[in-house]
């Protein structure tokens, strides 16, 4: 037997065994993102590029779970890390019926390039509905549940998570092929990094992918600063790098600091760049015989590489999870667990009481809006393909045929033309908009986006933006069509299907009520049906600041996080970070003094005083009193999901850890702060605005 097939033996040996007996030639072959294989050595071709941001995407079907940042609005961590366990395993049911065809086509291995751990700084970054919403501790935490349930704990990875975008990224899309992210040390790691930093020393993460973008003047997938001296030197990285896709090549195209592609093999191999996906790496031959590259890199590389294969189980007879069969994709088990994400993912952000609704006095209902039976806007992007579909206006339908209310139905418009079709007169719905508004008695506007317009550069329809907002409002068809129904005179529910906050001032001062839905996944349109009709009390909590204006944002290229996000801003949010309307009402009790030590417990009593059951996302924030340099005000340090019924209380426990306190001076270094701290406990943050909405006070603990 082959040393590399022995499995008794470490997977260094293995590795070391296979690498030995592979030519150049062949090593060259396996880092391109469309490895070759290597038949005699029994190496199957395998594409690395695979995706399962919310679900095994762009492989046919599987369960479709929200977007990223709708999993972010639920602060529930062991929810998101159940689906990432059953992403992996809907990975492993596909993975064995594809081997079994020798299919190895893109998108259809082990190796999926998730989570994206980039702060959503932003509110205009058309990609940002990928991450988990604007604060590094929320992200870290969704993060490594990603990681956790993604790559599991048996004998082999489940499958191979990876860490992205590395680092300093998020946006503007039509430029990040050529553009400088200049950040302070300060920003990059009290902002850019802890999730990076936690995922590769706390979750072992099995790969990184680096960034187009330049931070700080050095293309990130060839930055010595981020790859050698941070990743694998300070953080002791062991898995693979990755670059994103036809990054390498920017570095001669776009960003000009290399004189041509052989110049970008040697940059980016030798900073640690393993894997190209994209086509540069088929110039390493030619580098290497040209004197520009020695075989040094790519000796490092392809035994990093390698090393995920072997851990995957690719050389081994068999591996735990051989037997999951293909019945449980896009099972119904999963797609409960789906909806569940789905409901807890909802923030309801006004209501006047109109909701639920009193069905007693409801004959009819209008929906109204270009997403209220778009399949699109249920799934956002790197998506894979449900099962079913429901969409917003069939959820409504069923639980409205079943009680008898009859719905009416207009789409409104285009998602963002000002007319349905070319020969069409502007804005040509608005009769049908205002016959439905006029024999109606409630009225479902479904606005938005979808992934056509908001997302990936290239992904993306909106030309203008490549998939990036120039402004946070509605579009314009879609604001006058809210305005028709608002002057209507009938009660106005907004449901909002977007990947982030938006310009709410409209529906704020004309709607009965406002919920943020996101992208919520195949059959989201029951989870806002339920919400409508009180089938159950909505929980989730922004993980994004909704500000008031655009104008109030700074430029959209500066990442310094100055009057950004809840920790920096400085004006009061329209809707804050960490907010979100409920059912029910919650009182808290607890607080007092507390000594600062290594490791510290705070506790409260938290009590469902209203008449419905429901989820409470309480929150823990921390703020330093009297800090010797510019610090966040104060910062998210725990969040805990916790079912209450009506009139029953519960006991939360938090643990905060000492080096968790520590605050990041101007010059990017970690310090203990001496003037103690406060601790917020509540359903939100302890900002006046979330008190006004909420008339919620926290539990304060003076900490010192």
């Amino acid at each position: 037997m082959e040393k590399y097939l022995d499995e008794s033996l470490s997977i260094e040996e293995r590795v070391e065994d296979l690498a030995s007996k592979m030519t150049i030639e062949e090593k060259a072959g396996q880092m391109l993102y469309k490895a070759l294989g290597v038949e005699r050595l029994g190496i199957h071709p395998y594409n690395w590029w695979c995706e399962a941001l919310h679900g095994v995407a762009r492989a046919g079907t599987a369960t479709v779970f929200p977007q990223c940042i709708g999993l972010g609005a639920t602060f529930n961590t062991e929810l998101v890390q159940k689906i990432a366990d059953i992403i992996s395993t809907e990975g492993r049911a596909k993975f064995n019926e594809q081997k079994k065809y020798g299919d190895y086509d893109i998108y259809k291995g082990l190796t999926f390039w998730t989570p994206n751990i980039n702060i959503f700084r932003d509110p205009r970054w058309g990609r940002g509905h990928e991450t988990y919403g604007e604060d590094p501790y929320l992200t870290t935490q969704m993060g490594l549940a990603v990681v956790d349930g993604l790559q599991g704990k048996g004998k082999h990875l489940k499958s191979a998570a990876c860490a992205k975008h590395f680092a300093v990224h998020s946006g503007p899309e039509h430029l990040r092929h050529e553009f400088n992210a200049e950040a302070s040390e300060k920003d990059l790691w009290e902002t850019y990094l802890p999730a990076f930093e936690a995922l590769v020393k706390e979750g072992n993460v099995e790969s990184v992918m680096g960034a187009y973008n330049r931070t700080n003047g050095e293309p990130c997938c060839g930055s010595k600063r981020l790859l050698v001296d941070i990743l694998r030197g300070e953080w002791e990285f062991k898995g693979h790098v990755v670059s994103d896709c036809w990054a390498v090549r920017d570095f001669h195209q776009n960003h000009k600091i290399t004189e041509g592609p052989q110049d970008s093999v040697k940059l980016a191999l030798e900073n640690g760049c393993d894997l190209n996906c994209g086509c540069t790496y088929e110039h390493i031959l030619a580098a290497l015989e040209n004197g520009k590259l020695t075989e040094e890199p790519i000796e490092k590389s392809i035994r990093r590489l390698l090393a995920t294969w072997f851990k995957l189980g690719f050389f081994d007879k068999e591996t735990e999870y051989d037997d999951i069969p293909y019945s449980v994709v896009a099972c119904k088990e999963h797609r409960e667990v789906a909806l569940e994400a789905a409901r807890q993912s909802m923030v309801m952000l006004k209501n006047d009481g109109i909701l639920p609704l009193k069905t007693d006095n409801i004959k009819t209902i209008g929906v109204i809006g270009p997403n209220a039976n778009s399949r699109t806007t249920l799934v956002g992007n790197y998506n894979g393909t449900p099962k079913k579909y429901v969409t917003v206006l069939e959820g409504i339908m069923d639980r409205a045929d079943a009680m008898g209310i009859e719905v009416m139905y207009s789409e409104g418009g285009h998602l963002y033309k000002n007319s349905t079709t070319r020969l069409a007169e502007l804005f040509d719905r608005d009769s049908e908009v205002r016959t439905v508004c006029d024999k109606s008695d409630v009225i479902v506007m479904c606005l938005g986006l979808d992934s056509t317009i908001e997302g990936e550069q290239g992904d993306s329809g909106n030309d203008y933006g490549s998939g990036d907002k120039p402004y946070l409002q509605f579009p314009e068809i879609q604001r006058h069509i809210l305005d028709i129904a608002i002057n209507s005179g009938k009660p106005v529910i907004l449901v909002s299907l977007t990947g982030s906050t938006m310009d709410y001032r409209q529906a704020d001062e004309g709607c009965s009520a406002v919920i943020q839905a996101w992208y919520p996944g195949g059959e989201g349109g029951i989870a806002v049906a339920e919400l409508l009709f009180g089938d159950y009390s909505p929980s989730g909590r922004l993980p994004v600041t909704a500000y008031r204006t655009t104008e109030e944002l700074p430029e959209f290229t500066d990442y310094s996080m100055k009057n950004r996000t809840y920790r920096y801003m400085e004006n009061p949010a329209m809707y804050p970070f960490g907010y979100g309307l409920s059912y029910t009402k919650f009182e808290y009790e607890g607080g007092g003094e507390a000594a600062l030590s290594d490791e510290m417990e705070f506790e409260v009593t938290v009590k469902n005083i209203g008449a419905v059951d429901s989820y409470e996302k309480v929150q823990l924030y921390v703020e330093p009193i009297n800090p010797k340099c510019i610090v966040p005000k104060y910062e998210l340090r725990g969040v805990k999901p916790v079912f209450i019924k009506s009139g029953e209380a519960e006991t939360v426990k938090f643990t905060v850890k000492k080096k968790d306190l520590m605050l990041v001076d101007d010059n990017g270094r970690r310090f203990d702060h001496e003037n103690g701290f406060k601790v917020y406990i509540s359903g939100g943050q302890p900002d006046a605005r979330t008190f006004e909405l909420t008339g919620v006070k926290p539990v304060v603990f003076s900490l010192s």
